[in-house]
């Protein structure tokens, strides 16, 4: 049965992570006034005096009797009041017939019966006072609309009382304080006490989390199945873990985010004092929408979740094994100062995987410092490698292990190190686990990184984390493959790398006028309500964000283009205007490098000829003339709305490479400098950007400054609902980057 009586370990305290001064997303006060408040309110749940088990059973296959088994062998500090109209016994304990019947305080009311039973649980508890519930009955949100509308019902019900509610459809919770000793679940996992919070958005895995917990030696804080997560939210649970003094590590399974804004700007926040694990579930490709913008399509929830996560410092983990095998490094081990890593094996072929897994994450092997290599070179046989990785061969022993250990986790070079141990005879196993610790503990400047074991071909037997462990040292994470030990590093070492990085600030922008630009689309809603802006229009709001842009004149007419054309200067583009045909170049609706009126009229007619033969002649609207803007990378900048995440800003290669590769990278707004900047470098062809191949680097300022102001576009005119520049024209420095094709499609906010 499930108890957690063991006392967590007393540990020596580590070095706090890095911090950087309070940036554009400093905590205001009404935010520090939530903060305090959801805390307080948090209280009765996770530290009652008592509790009652509404539906306590004697039925030992039941929830109920579970829960009420889990409190009083658990070692659950206050009394414990089962509720059974039925029973006047339940497991010893005299039973109470309803809440209101109970003579003593009680805080905390799990609830465990029918669900149309819970109101009028609720109501009682009201009456009694109960200051928080733990609703584990289903049958609510979960199960459509006729249930979505009970749980609407019955979250009315505790707020009106002013209690907290997790649930219902859920796990339970559990606290390991030993002043509390909390187990408010039906689970028969042993819980380990110990630094990891957890909130689990599904019940179901929140069993097969703590079952699987003890295994990479993670102990709990605190765990927190939400279930539907009517009212306690994983951001309450965020706000109340960053004050938490028994938690250092916060891990999260998410299914869906109620308020994702605030979540971002909550995480960003406690991200900075605490690392954030997270696995989200409901990954999927994006999905298609008829006669949208290139931004659009590719977009995706998932992408703005990446988004969401690498702004806010949350880890991603994309499977539970990989949020353990991150959150065993994170909750024993320092950060990594940097990505430098050795690797150090008996058997070649694990040192080379480790090292492939390495290096395909960002990580790197440098060689080693001439001191350590001479060192190595004294102690290993002739045929031993001195490179990175370090190949002891099959030969080396517990001593060889001690000695080399050591020496690599000293040498200046490295920044953390990887062990890999194949066993050439079981009886090694327990000595070589010895020497690897000894040599932790013997390391000297080597002590502050972080040291990663690799047993081949079972993980459990070499190096177990003790579970007496006085100090962070003694605790050595082990993996079963080295690829797993490489995935946990590169994953710490992005977390030190954006703790590190100048959080950012969101700019004044001068010449961004969004009235002008709420204006413009406001008339458009007015006239036709809403779609795509007509090109005349799309220029104007441009203008009025103050994105550069090749000067564009629309025409009706042939005639209309020619006039147009030797206005603006030779040569000239001709290009489809549509409300309706999105992708001009599969309607031969993009005519280059015109230079004179009679190219200009037989571009117009050859895309009208083409339209008329496909039945489509009537969605002309004429063509746009435009200057030819003269070379420059091709890039594209844009915008989309995700239904749950909200604003998604997009950049990556444009023209018609944008469809063929889709190197897009995307970012949540608020967007500061510093997310433009990173940005620019994060597609695969940012290096376009830089030079290539002789090729003179872009103005990368201007281009920063131009997502500033799509992002800020986002945020003030929110009647904006896609926008679609591309291509982008990106000049060297000082020559800028003009918006040479754009699409806006404006949509009501009410």
């Amino acid at each position: 049965m499930a108890q957690h009586t063991e006392q967590a370990p007393q540990r020596t305290p580590r070095p706090p992570e890095p911090r950087r001064p309070a940036g554009p997303f400093a905590e205001t006060d009404a935010e520090r006034d939530e903060r305090k408040a959801a805390r307080e309110s948090l209280r009765p749940l996770l530290h009652p005096q008592s509790v009652a088990v509404v539906g306590a059973s004697r039925r030992p296959d039941s929830l109920g009797g579970a829960v009420l088994r889990n409190l009083v062998l658990g070692g659950f500090s206050g009394p414990v009041f089962p509720v059974n109209p039925r029973a006047d016994v339940v497991m010893s304990i005299p039973a109470w017939k309803r809440l209101v019947d109970i003579p003593w305080p009680v805080d905390l009311a799990v609830v465990v019966v029918p669900a149309a039973v819970v109101p009028a649980v609720i109501e009682d508890a009201h009456s009694r006072g109960v200051r928080a519930v733990v609703v584990l009955t289903a049958g609510f949100a979960e199960t459509g609309a006729d249930g979505r509308a009970r749980q609407d019902a019955l979250l009315a019900q505790v707020r009106a009382a002013g209690m907290r509610m997790v649930g219902p459809n859920c796990l339970g919770v559990l606290d390991t304080d030993p002043a509390t000793h909390l187990n408010a679940t039906f689970t028969t996992a042993t819980v380990r006490p110990g630094r990891v919070a957890m909130s689990s958005q599904s019940g179901a895995l929140g069993v097969a989390i703590l079952e699987q917990a003890a295994e990479y030696g993670i102990g709990f804080s605190s765990f927190v199945s939400v279930g539907n997560k009517a009212d306690v939210s994983g951001n309450d649970l965020l706000l109340y873990w960053a004050e938490d003094e028994r938690t250092e590590l916060i891990l999260l399974y998410l299914e869906s985010f109620g308020n994702p804004r605030r979540f971002a700007r909550i995480a960003r926040r406690v991200a900075r004092r605490k690392p954030i694990l997270a696995v989200k579930s409901g990954r999927s490709a994006a999905g298609k929408r008829a006669a949208s913008s290139h931004t659009a399509s590719l977009a995706s929830s998932e992408a703005g979740t990446d988004a969401l996560f690498r702004q806010a410092g949350v880890i991603r983990t994309h499977t539970l094994e990989e949020m353990f095998e991150v959150a065993a490094l994170l909750a024993h081990q320092p950060l990594p100062a940097g990505p430098r890593i050795g690797v150090l094996t008996n058997a070649g072929g694990p040192g080379i995987l480790c090292a492939d897994a390495c290096e395909g994450d960002g990580l790197a092997l440098p060689p080693l410092a001439e001191p350590t290599r001479r060192a190595l070179a004294a102690l290993l046989p002739s045929t031993a490698s001195l490179l990175n990785p370090v190949d002891m061969i099959a030969s080396a022993g517990p001593a060889e292990y001690e000695r080399a250990v050591a020496l690599l986790l000293d040498d200046p070079g490295l920044d953390a190190l990887v062990v890999i141990h194949t066993p050439v005879q079981r009886a090694d196993v327990p000595t070589v686990a010895q020497a690897i610790r000894r040599a932790r503990l013997a390391a000297t400047s080597g002590r502050s990184k972080p040291l990663l074991v690799c047993a081949l071909p079972e993980a459990t037997p070499l190096l177990a984390a003790p579970a007496d462990a006085a100090d962070d040292a003694e605790t050595v994470p082990v993996y079963r493959f080295p690829e797993s030990a490489a995935r946990a590093l590169a994953r710490a070492w992005e977390r030190r790398a954006w703790l590190q990085r100048p959080e950012g600030e969101v700019p004044l922008l001068s010449g961004f006028d969004a009235a002008r630009a709420r204006a413009i689309c406001q008339r458009a809603l007015s006239e036709r309500s809403g779609g795509w802006l007509r090109a005349d229009e799309v220029s104007q709001l441009l203008e009025a964000a103050g994105l550069p842009a090749v000067p564009t004149v629309l025409c009706r007419t042939a005639d209309e283009a020619a006039a147009a054309a030797a206005r603006v200067g030779w040569p000239v583009a001709v290009k489809l205007a549509s409300d309706s045909l999105v992708h001009k170049t599969e309607w031969g609706g993009v005519q280059l490098a015109l230079r004179d009126e009679a190219a200009v009229r037989a571009a117009f007619a050859a895309i009208a000829s083409r339209l008329a033969a496909a039945g489509k002649l009537g969605e002309l609207l004429g063509v746009t003339v435009q200057p030819m803007a003269g070379g420059g990378v091709e890039l594209m900048l844009g915008l989309t709305h995700d239904p749950s995440l909200g604003p998604l800003i997009a950049f990556g290669l444009g023209g018609t490479a944008l469809e063929l590769f889709k190197d897009v990278v995307f970012r949540i707004t608020p967007l500061t400098d510093r997310d433009a900047s990173e940005m620019l470098a994060a597609p695969r062809g940012a290096p376009l950007l830089d030079g290539w191949r002789g090729q003179p680097a872009v103005d990368k300022a201007v281009l920063a400054d131009m997502l500033l102001r799509v992002a800020r576009l986002a945020e003030d005119v929110p009647e904006v609902a896609e926008l679609d520049c591309n291509p982008v024209a990106a000049f060297p420095v000082g020559r800028g980057a003009l918006v040479l094709d754009a699409r806006v499609m404006v949509r009501g906010t009410g």
